[in-house]
């Protein structure tokens, strides 16, 4: 008699490819190359320099650049929507001038921690409202912005410092279970904001509309009620990282930390976000806060290598980022016509 051999079902035979394209997507994903970068870089320099491993300054790694990655937060959005805002830089140093200001007049300590995301939404609005309904390009919107921004907060303020700031004001400097508040704010915002990105259909809209917007507008969706919605969210987020940028120092300065627009850009782009829009994810954006965090530091304790190396590194990593993005769109467009 001849034994009958029964072939395998589909769903056995499809589970390990299945699990094969998984673990491909994982490893090939701009978020597993930042997060491999980090421990590469952290193996590599703790080797050289034991110090680079301290708690402290793993602490320090984490909580420097935490407000820069929740500034990026909104600028993802933006910028997957098919928007750029290089205004953001001036905004933060607006707000936490605000923020310190009322914290110095007597107003509540809460207050002076939420007027700045009233604000930010406030502005996030006007810009939303020009690029949605009047059509002008975003470059133009936000670098006018940043202008007004820049030099009011001189003309306001008049170049003085603010000082004397009050107890309790430090939001920054707080440690829950004993972990810096700011990364507290940094994963949880980056975590609900992934997944309202993926499964909200807000979110999904955002990706719409960057992607392809006269699709999105025949299937229904609104570009202008999308392009306010992701400067509102932006303005709200940039008022976060002002509160947590203001609450780190002793003293606030009147000027606009230099070259801010460029490092949220860049950790924006670098962690996977399109420059081009419709693709990207936060959490990208979250690891090359990091990453860009880790590699100051490294600049540090590597004493063969000057510091304002920095600034070179993070141009390079966004060229390199941009050129990898439009090869990787050139190559999509040759599968789909060949």
């Amino acid at each position: 008699m001849t034994a009958v051999t029964e072939p395998l079902s589909t769903t056995q035979s499809t589970q390990p490819n299945r699990l094969l394209a998984l673990l491909r997507g994982i490893v090939g994903s701009q978020e597993f190359v930042l997060f491999a970068s980090i421990i590469v870089l952290l193996i590599v320099v703790g080797a050289d320099s034991p110090r680079y491993l301290a708690e402290r300054n793993l602490t320090s790694i984490l909580q420097g650049n935490a407000y820069i990655a929740v500034a990026a937060i909104g600028m993802a959005m933006v910028i997957i929507s098919g928007n750029i805002d290089i205004s953001v830089g001036s905004l933060i140093g607006v707000l936490a001038t605000i923020s310190g200001s009322l914290a110095v007049a007597g107003f509540p300590i809460w207050l002076s921690w939420l007027a700045p995301l009233f604000f930010g939404a406030l502005v996030g609005a006007f810009n939303g409202f020009l690029i949605a309904y009047l059509r002008i390009p975003a470059i133009v919107v936000t670098l006018g912005m940043l202008s007004i921004l820049k030099g009011g907060l001189i003309v306001v303020t008049n170049g003085q410092w603010i000082t004397d700031l009050p107890d309790g004001y430090a939001l920054s400097q707080m440690r829950p279970l004993g972990i810096p508040m700011p990364i507290y704010f940094m994963v949880v915002l980056t975590i609900l904001a992934a997944l309202w990105m993926r499964y909200s259909p807000t979110g999904r809209a955002i990706y719409a509309v960057g992607g392809n917007k006269e699709a999105a507008r025949l299937s229904g969706i609104s570009e202008r009620r999308i392009t306010m919605t992701v400067f509102i969210i932006n303005g709200v987020m940039v008022g976060i990282a002002s509160v947590l940028f203001a609450t780190q120092l002793s003293v606030i300065q009147s000027t606009v930390p230099p070259n801010l627009e460029l490092t949220i850009i860049t950790v924006t782009v670098v962690g996977g976000v399109s420059i081009l829009g419709g693709t990207g994810t936060v959490i990208g954006a979250l690891f090359a806060a990091i990453l860009l965090s880790a590699i100051g530091s490294a600049l540090v304790f590597i004493d063969a290598i000057p510091v304002f190396w920095l600034r070179a590194v993070q141009g390079l990593l966004i060229l390199g980022t941009v050129l990898a993005d439009m090869l990787r769109r050139r190559r999509q467009m040759l599968n789909i016509r060949g």
